[in-house]
């Protein structure tokens, strides 16, 4: 029996936990600014992390550092403006905008990763891509310009922090390390951010929140740094829109938004980009990989 595409698999364990992430940001907002929610999210996950490492006894030296490091920045960079898009947008608009990061991905891809994707998958891409618009038929006025335009950038962020992933990947760096630097250096600049501004004190009921948002983001930063470690670039990018998908029925869940017929079939065309892009693409060799 053939086994299923791994990197698919873990794509999509990914996009439960950053929708959940996102989720958690939307709540988290009403009282932290983006800087505390970054530094947060990041400093549970850099314990978690470094936790396990201790454990296993695991090296953090590494022959590629200026990588891991360029990686860390612009992942940084991409989630705090992630975060500031979803505190003043609608949560699945800017989850949306952030995961423009696929059609980044399909642009850029050829010239810095030399990978010759099928001309098909780009469709798939696109439907997925209308699909999103068709489901949040956006309408940004004056005052989310800005936060639209950060949100839209941390997208192309993203694509960038995921294409090193996947060099770095192909390096034959473990997971693991590759969190531990990002969640390390994003822990360090939402830090010395929080130096420059007003920020909240911590009382009990807030840590469920700021525990959940640590846990999931880690959770599903790892598995997003496997799932394109296994799996085909765009295959895996074209999954990620499965986390609109997730929001989307949060928003019902959690805030009461309703979703009509069209809304349905938006979400259908983008589980429909996915379908095409796992189907009409060849298996990608897997590379080793340490258990975590």
């Amino acid at each position: 029996m053939k086994l299923p595409n791994l990197g698919s698999l873990w794509m999509l364990v990914a996009a439960l936990g950053f929708a959940i992430m996102g989720a958690l940001v939307k709540v988290g907002a009403q009282k932290f600014s983006s800087g505390e929610l970054v530094f947060y999210r990041s400093l549970f996950g850099l314990l978690a992390i470094w936790w396990y490492i201790a454990l296993k006894k695991l090296p953090l030296a590494t022959p590629v550092l200026y990588k891991q490091m360029s990686r860390a920045i612009v992942g940084l960079i991409s989630l705090a403006l992630f975060f500031y898009a979803i505190a003043h947008l609608p949560l699945a608009t800017a989850v949306t905008l952030n995961y423009t990061s696929p059609l980044f991905l399909a642009v850029i891809t050829p010239f810095f990763l030399h990978e010759k994707p099928k001309k098909i998958l780009f469709i798939a891409l696109i439907i997925g891509f209308v699909g999103v618009v068709l489901l949040l038929k956006p309408t940004l006025n004056r005052a989310d310009l800005l936060a639209g335009s950060l949100g839209l950038l941390s997208g192309l962020g993203a694509a960038f922090a995921y294409m090193h992933v996947k060099q770095l990947g192909k390096l034959n760096e473990p997971d693991w390390r590759t969190v531990f630097y990002f969640t390390l250096i994003s822990t360090i600049g939402a830090g010395l951010w929080m130096v420059f501004e007003h920020f909240q004190a911590l009382v009990w009921p807030d840590l469920p929140v700021l525990l959940g948002l640590g846990i999931s983001a880690t959770i599903a930063q790892l598995a997003m740094t496997r799932a394109y470690r296994t799996g085909d670039t765009l295959v895996v990018a074209g999954l990620a829109y499965i986390t609109v998908v997730v929001a989307s029925l949060f928003g019902v869940l959690w805030w009461n938004e309703h979703l009509n017929l069209s809304d349905w079939t938006a979400i259908g065309f983008i589980i429909l980009s996915g379908v095409i892009s796992i189907r009409t693409t060849q298996p990608t060799p897997v590379e080793p990989v340490d258990r975590i």
